[in-house]
């Protein structure tokens, strides 16, 4: 006769962060704890929804600038931006940065138009243009959002944070998940007067690597509005990155013995 137990609770996804310091490990108590016992001969099993998580602090950053030109002539107004944009390349590069480190993308030509009165009257044109630096160490985005604004940049539309190290504090993670669901296991296991024997399978939950990068909360888009004296000294604002939370979400299905 098949018997039965169910405890309640239910699997917490997954949520990823980042490392460069020491890891600390910081528990979550999962909402779900299901508990089976299958009637395959004497064996049956128990399964254990586990999350763990590593706390770390960031070491490398993202940053996206932006290059809006304006000039009544489109032929103009797109010279106007390539100009800023060769003078934004030329100094990542003398930063140190290499092509591998550095992309354009965005490129937009957009009429501009004096709505007032009853009728649409040309005024002239706006481009855009995007450019994205990886792999800036966090001791320099400070100084490099600056310097690259009175270098041509008028816009500073993103910057994000991640680590170096996030694939050893994500694997960090799993095995502490994985000791947490074992120790779950086997306090059911007695509870019930039987003993825990192998790990039957093991699933991780919501890998997609959400978490490698966390967003700063600088975002500038109106920079552009900004004389560059102005720009530059709103940029050099001091860079505090923080601590960002690797998780590591499995689900762990256990022997049980008589």
């Amino acid at each position: 006769m098949k018997k039965m137990y169910g405890l309640a609770a239910g699997c917490m996804g997954m949520a990823v962060i980042l490392s460069a310091c020491t890891p600390q490990v910081s528990t979550s108590v999962p909402n779900v704890i299901r508990v089976e016992n299958v009637d395959v001969g004497d064996e049956g099993k128990v399964t254990i929804n586990s999350s763990e998580s590593v706390e770390v602090t960031p070491d490398m950053a993202e940053i996206i600038y932006g290059i809006t030109t304006e000039d009544e002539d489109a032929s103009a107004c797109q010279q106007k931006n390539t100009e800023a944009l060769n003078q934004v390349l030329a100094f990542l590069k003398e930063q140190g940065y290499e092509d591998k480190s550095i992309k354009t993308t965005g490129f937009s030509l957009e009429p501009r138009y004096d709505w007032s009165g009853n009728r649409q009257q040309l005024i002239g044109y706006q481009m855009d243009t995007q450019v994205t630096v990886t792999d800036v160490p966090i001791d320099d985005v400070g100084n490099l959002l600056s310097k690259t604004v009175e270098s041509g940049a008028n816009e500073i539309q993103n910057v994000t944070y991640f680590s170096s190290t996030y694939d050893q504090a994500y694997e960090e993670a799993l095995k502490k998940a994985v000791e947490l669901a074992r120790g779950k296991a086997e306090a059911i296991a007695e509870a019930d007067g039987r003993q825990l024997g192998k790990v039957l399978k093991v699933e991780e939950y919501n890998d997609g690597q959400y978490g490698r990068y966390a967003s700063s909360g600088i975002n500038q888009r109106s920079m552009k509005m900004m004389d560059t004296e102005a720009a530059a000294g709103a940029a050099e604002m001091g860079v505090m990155p923080g601590q960002m939370k690797i998780t590591a979400n499995i689900c762990v299905d256990f022997e049980l013995l008589p």
